[in-house]
């Protein structure tokens, strides 16, 4: 420290320098931010697969929706000027790459026009980044929508642009509120117009200087960043230096009071406030720090944190030390004194309960914090329309889709199914039908729409049951149409025994003696095709039936010139006649049209696991081309299903739904020819249920490492077992139960469907990085007066008198810190602040000097287990 002060000046123009410099050449972070992305999921999450897939087949994964509110029913005006917003929304080009037209079909009509006629859908698929929809959207917000029409943009890319706006808007708000209130605060405390700007100009330099290395950090090594590394940087960094400075200051102050030189006052200030200053600091730094085994990259980028503390610890170990020396007793100008230094009265008389009767003192801890624990459901919400206000166009769009067309239609959850083989084979298509059906059993689904679906509405003529009752129908009529023929035939008998009467003619005879022997096999064919349903028999029965007749035409046509009377009429019989073949001939084309199909049905795998049968050449129809190019890919290697559900896609039910959809499609491709195919699931549901997966067991796994390394760095510091141990336990028992307070603020008054996913895991980080300082602070001052002290108990009221005031004063000014993101708009910010604020409180009036006293009075010297403290004599 005393080279420090020799080069105090040389060392402040330095940094300050360095600080300049690298804020002229820095990247810019909160591009950074925006860039990253709001969720940077992993590769292999199933939301990501699915994107993944979609992106390497260049189907468009990206979709923004018009909604139009029309004032009155859909008219042909209206319909006409959608139509014009349509084209030109085509004719933009990239990145837009299709627009669905809400009246090509009807089946698109029912699902993009509502049921009053007064909302359609305009949905525009594009490639590109959601920067890249954002842009699009304002195009098509300035040059195309009319301003007599009320539209509103909105999807999944809108909405994740207008969280990351609302976050920055929100990071200035604070960082404006932050420096603001500390200042108000620490004027507050040391009445002084000098002291409160050292701190600002120490955090400024401190904040500079980190913000330029971390987005230097980013650009090199590829350091994790997100919409909430700006944020806890300003509230860490401006929170946790203004409590250690207070703690420099207070320290410094005491020293000065005590008639010390300023270079002395300052050597002893850091002696022993520097000491507990660098091992609370150390201590936050491993605590973020550890952050970076993180496999979330969201929850990981709070490790930037980690490079502010030790920033922070560089600039206070040298700018504070230069306004030290050069102010000297002017740095609390104009006041005389200050409350800083004074003994806390509030302290000392919990210190009457919590030193004097330990046991009594954790009663009461336990009686104030029990009942917080057993209220909390952890309750947690994905929703991140949440994140925004309501204010926003793609909010005011998801409501009006929710209200018009029920809350799932707003975002379905995507099926991407990709295979090795084509999976629009007439064969494979009754197994993907099978899988769609199976999903649709699931609770909680409204409609499956796939290419067997496309409205969401079973397609009947694709069911075997469907086809063997049009096949009864179709035999019923072929035995009717024998039956006509029959009857045909009698009538042309009647008239050829009349004529032959007539005429004489015996070939005459013959003819009508063949026709009713023809007609007798007619009735034994209908007879055998009733009892026997032998198709195959009744259409060979048919051919020598058609035979006979054709001779018996030829025959008539032959005999017609030998009675130029009678010409005329035996040229008519020679006509039914014919005419009665033809017939024939189209039942028997029918009946082997029939037998086909059968044969198909019988042949076909597909029928017995699906009760599907779809004959070759179904899809090649003209009418399947639309759904072909909606729902296939990759040349048919890829096909696309849309689950629409019941619950609104943000809410926790949804997530569940997902949740039973991949067991439901899991058990049903299993032992079929979709057993090999790559299913992953895509949409908003689906997202979420992956942070929900991710964010649960990184918080575990990561919360484990930060607890393990705070243990061995305090136990190392402090040279102690057992006060990490209890240090930390108290911590937890303050986290959970502000965590508790929090939902029920948000969930029970507020009616939010819970705590934000990542709030829980930002409101530990912080909670606990912070509250260790107060601890150490106390414990660390308890260990210098244990030295000397006649007893523990005295030892600890004293560290309580001399740390209470620091300790309050810097728990209310970080709460206040924080409380500067109340404001900024940001929901998760807002129960993140709520959780700190609380807990900060919570532990620096009640658990702090409550609980950790009464443990550590109990411990006695064993608190120093197994190093021991060696007394100074």
């Amino acid at each position: 420290m005393q080279t420090i002060l020799k080069l105090k000046w040389p060392i402040m123009i330095g940094l300050i320098v360095l600080t300049a410099a690298l804020f002229l050449v820095a990247p810019n972070l909160t591009e950074q931010a925006e860039e990253a992305g709001s969720f940077q999921l992993s590769e292999q999450a199933d939301s990501q697969r699915a994107a993944t897939i979609l992106e390497s087949a260049d189907v468009s994964g990206q979709t923004i929706s018009l909604v139009i509110e029309l004032e009155s029913e859909l008219n042909e005006t209206s319909e006409q000027q959608i139509a014009d917003m349509r084209a030109e929304i085509e004719a933009l080009g990239d990145p837009v790459t299709t627009v669905l037209d809400p009246f090509e079909n009807e089946e698109l009509e029912a699902q993009l026009v509502a049921e009053d006629r007064q909302t359609v859908l305009l949905p525009v698929s594009i490639e590109g980044t959601d920067e890249e929809a954002a842009a699009l959207a304002d195009e098509i917000r300035e040059t195309i929508v009319p301003d007599d029409l009320t539209v509103y943009l909105t999807g999944e890319a809108i909405i994740n642009q207008d969280v990351n706006t609302s976050a920055q808007e929100g990071l200035k708000k604070t960082e404006i509120i932050t420096v603001v209130l500390i200042f108000g605060l620490l004027l507050a405390v040391f009445r002084s117009f000098i002291t409160p700007i050292i701190p600002l100009v120490a955090v400024g330099l401190s904040y500079l200087l980190s913000q330029s290395l971390v987005a230097f950090f980013i650009d090199w090594f590829g350091f994790p960043v997100s919409n909430y590394t700006q944020i806890f940087l300003v509230a860490i960094l401006f929170g946790l230096g203004t409590d250690y400075c207070i703690l420099l200051l207070s320290r410094y102050k005491e020293e000065l009071t005590e008639g010390k030189g300023v270079q002395e006052a300052i050597l002893n200030t850091y002696r022993t406030a520097g000491k507990t200053l660098f091992i609370s600091g150390f201590s936050g730094f491993i605590a973020f720090a550890a952050i970076g085994f993180a496999e979330f990259p969201i929850f990981k980028s709070a490790v930037a944190v980690a490079v502010g503390i030790a920033v922070l610890l560089v600039v206070l170990f040298t700018v504070m030390p230069f306004f030290m020396a050069v102010l000297k007793d002017k740095l609390f100008w104009p006041s005389k004194g200050s409350a800083s230094h004074k003994d806390s009265k509030l302290w000392i008389w919990i210190g009457k309960l919590s030193v004097n009767r330990p046991l009594w003192s954790m009663l009461l801890v336990a009686a104030i914090t029990v009942p917080l624990l057993f209220s909390y459901n952890n309750d947690l919400s994905f929703n991140t329309v949440d994140e925004i206000s309501s204010d926003y166009e793609s909010v005011k769009g998801l409501d009006a889709i929710e209200s018009a067309f029920g809350a799932g239609n707003t975002m379905p959850v995507q099926v991407v199914i990709k295979g090795e083989e084509s999976l629009t084979a007439e064969e494979t298509i009754p197994y993907l039908d099978a899988l769609a059906q199976d999903m649709e059993k699931v609770e909680g689904v409204d409609m499956v729409r796939a290419i067997t679906r496309p409205t969401g509405s079973v397609i009947d003529e694709f069911f075997v049951d469907h086809q063997l009752g049009l096949i009864a129908e179709g035999l019923e009529e072929a035995n009717a149409g024998i039956g006509e023929v029959q009857s045909g035939l009698g009538e042309i008998e009647t008239n050829l025994e009349t004529i032959s009467g007539q005429a004489g003619g015996a070939g005459l005879r013959e003819a009508a003696a063949g026709l009713s022997q023809v007609n007798g096999q007619l009735e034994q064919i209908s007879g055998g095709l009733l009892q026997t349903g032998n198709i195959e028999q009744t259409v060979g029965a048919l051919v020598q039936v058609n035979a006979g007749l054709s001779e018996i035409e030829q025959g008539l046509n032959g005999g017609a010139g030998q009675y130029d009377e009678l010409a005329a009429g035996i040229g008519e019989l020679a006509q039914g006649v014919g005419a009665s073949s033809d017939g024939l001939t189209e039942i028997s084309d029918g009946l082997t049209e029939i037998a086909d199909t059968l044969t198909g049905i019988s042949d076909s795998e597909a029928v017995r696991g699906t009760g599907i049968y779809l004959p070759e050449g179904t899809l090649e129809q003209e009418e399947f081309e639309p759904l072909l190019d909606r729902y296939a890919f990759a040349d048919g290697e890829g096909m696309l299903m849309e689950v629409v559900l019941e619950e609104d896609p943000y809410s926790p039910e949804a997530i569940d739904i997902v949740t039973n959809l991949k067991e439901a499609a899991e058990r049903s491709i299993n032992g079929t020819p979709l057993e090999e195919v790559d299913i992953a699931y895509g949409g908003v549901p689906s997202i979420n249920s992956d942070l929900k997966d991710i964010s649960e067991s990184d918080f575990t796994r990561t919360v484990s490492i930060m607890l393990i390394s705070l243990f061995v760095v305090l136990a190392v510091l402090l040279r102690s077992f057992i006060m990490p141990l209890f240090m930390i336990g108290s911590l937890l028992l303050t986290y959970y139960s502000s965590i508790a307070i929090t939902e029920l603020i948000f969930v029970g008054w507020l009616g939010y469907d819970g705590i934000t996913w990542a709030v829980p895991f930002f409101g530990f980080v912080m909670l606990v990085s912070l509250g260790i300082d107060y601890s150490i602070f106390l414990l660390d001052r308890y260990r210098e007066e244990a030295l000397t002290a006649a007893d523990f108990s005295k030892a600890m009221h004293r560290s309580m008198a001399k740390m209470g005031t620091v300790i309050i004063t810097a728990a209310i000014l970080l709460a206040g810190t924080f409380g500067a993101m109340l404001p900024s708009g940001v929901l998760s910010l807002m129960q993140i602040a709520t959780i700190v604020i609380t807990g900060l409180l919570l532990y620096g009036l009640i658990v702090l000097p409550l609980l950790v006293p009464a443990i550590t009075v109990s411990f006695a010297g064993g608190a120093w287990w197994p190093f021991g403290l060696k007394k100074k004599k």
